[in-house]
């Protein structure tokens, strides 16, 4: 009899341990998209802040191509542009939002990984137990049967 509560201890056991295991599979599958997605999201605020740096380095080139008065001469080059400053904050802002939330997301994959491996390690030291016991009591059985 306690061969067989041992056994299907046992079996529960491993039924948890492949769940631990696709839970482990399933959050690293979704830090992969969230760590795409934040790759993808810096990609965008990259793109954008060059072509506003694009957009005022010829605004500034073409100012200073002009002959006569230059409307950006107080400026050395064309990051002192207020209005640069001001675009490169806006692009800054709308982006920084969607990157901590991101960052918040795969922080909390992570420790989402973290205990359902922590979970899968005590699952496994409770399987080699187990296995440990079943294995003494069979054959404690086994020579009962041939002592008797």
């Amino acid at each position: 009899m306690a061969i067989a509560n041992l056994h299907e201890t046992l079996l529960s056991y491993k039924l948890r341990r492949n769940e631990l295991n696709l839970q482990i599979t399933e959050f690293q599958s979704q830090k992969s998209l969230a760590t795409y997605s934040q790759s993808d999201s810096q990609s965008l605020k990259n793109a954008q802040d060059r072509a506003t740096r694009n957009y005022y380095k010829n605004l500034y080139e073409a100012d200073q191509a002009r002959g006569g008065e230059h409307q950006y001469d107080n400026y050395t080059d064309y990051t002192e542009i207020p209005d640069f400053e001001e675009e490169m904050d806006k692009i800054t802002a709308q982006f920084q939002d969607q990157l901590d939330e991101l960052t918040a997301w795969e922080t909390a994959i992570d420790a989402q990984i973290t205990t359902a491996s922590a979970e899968l390690e005590e699952v496994n030291a409770y399987m080699e137990s187990l296995k440990s016991m079943l294995s003494t009591n069979i054959q404690e059985d086994f020579n009962y049967g041939l002592n008797g």
